[in-house]
């Protein structure tokens, strides 16, 4: 019903009968003892009970859904399908070589749902999104989850810039007075690098703001400035120098649910485990 301004449309929507809807909203409503919708004049709005009622009730809908297909497909009635929520830089980074391994055993799809921030991605998984998220470790988390091991971070620059000649890693605190290439607000990449150049002892002057990974790297490989992303999320013969940074940054991973892995899940997990993955440098800074 949300984003519906009427009953009618919303009986519509979900393709049963006006009175049906309104008589099953009511009894929600008895249930709880609570108002979930302000009936107003020409339009529907939810109550400040309904808007906290709201995460639970898409949850609910996700999880039924996904028993719905899990026993489809442990009859053989329908192609395995697999949803994995994750973030931006992972989905071009990390992920695609076990997805392409998964589908080598397995006739159904597998689909992304892609978030800018890690606090984006837990709230989603929390609420349902995806039989899997895999990502930086949440900061808590009650259901299952299984650490994926380190995501570091390197630092881009053009191949004419006095850096590209370093023999080792650079100190961060070096590249104070220079101008970035940072992510947009809000995203989850900005904060790992604000928190790095903090660490350095300075606030980092954008040149230029993106949203994607892969452009950053490559908008600092043209030269508008240094760029600190993901190491596996560096595009794959990009003409620029990649250099490590001291001391390293980076974050930890964690594969997690809301619920006991279902045995798809399990599946796809054992193909992700199978990827080398690197531990945490010695006196590596953390962002969480």
């Amino acid at each position: 019903m949300v984003g519906e301004r009427s009953f009618r449309g919303a009986a519509l929507k979900v393709k049963v009968a006006q009175p049906s809807l309104s008589q099953q909203i009511r009894a929600l409503e008895a249930e709880l003892g609570v108002q979930l919708i302000e009936r107003l004049p020409g339009r529907l709005r939810l109550t400040g009970a309904g808007e906290a009622v709201l995460p639970h009730a898409r949850a609910t809908v996700a999880y039924a859904e996904r028993a719905r297909r899990a026993a489809r497909s442990a009859g053989a009635l329908e192609a395995d399908e697999l949803e994995i929520a994750t973030v931006r830089s992972l989905a071009v980074g990390m992920l695609p070589e076990s997805i392409r391994r998964w589908r080598q055993s397995h006739r159904g799809t597998l689909r992304l749902y892609e978030y800018a921030h890690r606090q984006e991605l837990a709230e989603a998984v929390r609420a349902g999104i995806g039989d899997l998220g895999v990502g930086p470790r949440p900061l808590s988390w009650d259901g299952p989850l299984e650490p994926l091991g380190w995501q570091g971070s390197v630092l881009v620059v053009s191949r004419t810039d006095p850096l590209a000649r370093s023999s080792g890693p650079v100190r961060l605190d070096s590249l104070a007075d220079r101008q970035w290439v940072l992510f947009e607000p809000h995203h989850g990449l900005l904060d790992l690098v604000l928190t790095a150049c903090a660490h350095a002892g300075f606030e980092p002057r954008g040149a230029v703001e993106t949203s994607q990974v892969e452009a950053a790297a490559r908008l600092a490989a043209a030269g508008l400035g240094p760029a600190l992303v993901p190491e596996n999320a560096v595009p794959i013969g990009l003409d620029a120098a990649v250099l490590q940074v001291d001391p390293p940054v980076g974050y930890e991973l964690a594969a997690y649910a809301p619920a006991p892995f279902s045995p798809l899940v399990a599946e796809y997990l054992t193909v992700l485990r199978a990827q080398p993955r690197p531990g945490r440098p010695p006196g590596a800074l953390v962002v969480r």
